[in-house]
C-alpha cells in the first residue's frame, strides 16, 4: 500500500536497514574474535578519539546506501525536500564542519585533557547532524532513528566486551591510552555517549548527503498537463 505524505512509518521504514546492520555488528564481533584477518577485522579501538575506524567490515558507512533508500521513499511518499539544492547544500556543510573541526582544529586540542576533548568531539558530532533537519527534516528525523537504533546495539555490544574483556575494538582491551580507566570510565565516555551522541550526528551528516545527492539527481518535476478541452 502507497504511504501517503501525511503518514510515514518510521520504525517500519528502517526496519530492513536495521536488520542489516545488526548483522553486519555481529560479523564484525564474530571476525574479531576469531582473529580473522585486521585487515577486514581490525581488533584496535585507536584510542579515546574516533581512529582506526573500519571502512570494510563496519557499519561506519552503511548511511550512505540507507539514505539513498530513505530518501527515494520518503520522496515518493511526498515527503521531499522544498528545496533539492538546499538539502545537498547543508548535508555538505555538516561534511565540512566535520571536516574542519577533525583535521584543523582536533590536532590543537592535544594539550587539553581528553574529557573537554571528547565533549568538543561530540559538539560537532551534534552540530553537523543538527544542520541536516534545516535542509531535509524528515529525512534526518528517520536517519536519527536508525542511527540511534543501529549505535544502541553497538553500546550493548560494547558493554558486553568491556565486562568480558574480550579483547576486541569495542572493549578498547589493547589500547595502553585507556590502560587506566575504570569501567565505568570507559563505558559512559568511550561507548555511550560517543556512540549516541557523535556517530548518531555522523550518520545523519553522511545519510543525507547520499540522499540528498540521490533526490536531487532522480527527481522528476512535474509540471501539470491541461485538461482536455470539452467541445
Amino acid at each position: 500500500m502507497r504511504e501517503t505524505a501525511d503518514r510515514v512509518n518510521i520504525p517500519r521504514l528502517i526496519l530492513v536497514p536495521f536488520v542489516i546492520t545488526l548483522a553486519v555488528t555481529l560479523l564484525r564481533l564474530f571476525g574479531e574474535l576469531r582473529h580473522w584477518s585486521a585487515q577486514w577485522f581490525n581488533p584496535a579501538a585507536g584510542g579515546v578519539t574516533p581512529q582506526g575506524v573500519s571502512w570494510i567490515v563496519g557499519i561506519v558507512w552503511l548511511p550512505l546506501p540507507f539514505g539513498v533508500y530513505f530518501a527515494l521513499r520518503l520522496a515518493r511518499a511526498g515527503h521531499a525536500p522544498r528545496s533539492a539544492g538546499r538539502a545537498v547544500a547543508f548535508a555538505f556543510a555538516g561534511l565540512a564542519l566535520l571536516a574542519c573541526f577533525f583535521f584543523l582544529v582536533l590536532p590543537r586540542l592535544s594539550a587539553l585533557d581528553w574529557r573537554p576533548t571528547l565533549l568538543l568531539i561530540w559538539s560537532a558530532g551534534v552540530a553537523a547532524g543538527a544542520l541536516q533537519f534545516l535542509g531535509w527534516r524528515e529525512l534526518a528525523k528517520t536517519l536519527a532513528a536508525y542511527g540511534l537504533a543501529a549505535r544502541a546495539v553497538v553500546v550493548l555490544v560494547m558493554l558486553l566486551a568491556m565486562l568480558g574483556r574480550w579483547g576486541t575494538h569495542y572493549d578498547y582491551g589493547q589500547e595502553a591510552s585507556v590502560a587506566d580507566f575504570t569501567l565505568a570510565q570507559k563505558f559512559w565516555w568511550l561507548a555511550f555517549f560517543p556512540q549516541l551522541v557523535f556517530w548518531v550526528g555522523f550518520t545523519v551528516v553522511l545519510g543525507s548527503l547520499s540522499g540528498a545527492i540521490a533526490y536531487a539527481l532522480t527527481r522528476r518535476d512535474r509540471v501539470p498537463q491541461a485538461a482536455p478541452s470539452v467541445s
